[in-house]
């Protein structure tokens, strides 16, 4: 798909067209003055997989922190292991991990700060505390770009909710599930 976008020029507009049911993808682009219109058609896997439902989900914890701040400790995370624990408690929001080099931990605590790029704001219903595989968040915190903010949700053993808001557009989410102990 990326190597028919590039066939789009900057100002061009382009529409994706599908059937219901349809074995492949249309993508016309059109210059703006209609001089020149380029279609493509792009045929789409067939998945034999049972799709994966998303249960609505009442969390007990939501955390709303500035997304360079949460790609900041994720990336720092990394260094020091491939897990981290994340626990939401009255005191704040705490990032923890523990590898070969060593530990870290980073808390954030709930501040009212006029500037939405600085605000970490706190709604916690009971103490969660979960663990995720760095590699994944990293993934997610690609999604950087697209605002000021990025909002946690979290309840005991489902998953986190990290969902990045894009102002007047409408947000991206994605679910992670935690690491379960060996243990239980």
């Amino acid at each position: 798909m990326s190597k028919i976008l590039k066939c789009a020029g900057n100002d061009d507009i382009i529409t994706l067209k599908a059937e219901d049911t349809a074995d492949t993808l249309t993508l016309m682009f059109e210059s703006p003055k209609q001089e020149r219109i380029a279609d493509f058609e792009l045929k789409l896997m067939d998945i034999d997989a049972e799709p994966l439902g998303i249960p609505d989900t009442e969390y007990k914890c939501t955390i709303r922190l500035p997304s360079s701040e949460f790609q900041r400790i994720i990336r720092d995370m990394q260094v020091l292991g491939d897990t981290c624990i994340i626990s939401c408690t009255k005191e704040g929001v705490r990032f923890s991990v523990s590898g070969d080099l060593g530990t870290g931990n980073v808390l954030l605590r709930a501040n009212a700060s006029d500037k939405e790029e600085e605000q970490v704001m706190i709604e916690m219903d009971e103490p969660v505390e979960l663990t995720f595989a760095l590699r994944y968040l990293n993934f997610f915190t690609k999604a950087t770009g697209l605002g000021p903010s990025v909002i946690l949700s979290m309840s005991p053993d489902v998953p986190i909710v990290v969902e990045y808001p894009i102002e007047e557009i409408g947000f991206i989410k994605y679910y992670l599930a935690p690491k379960i102990d060996d243990n239980e």
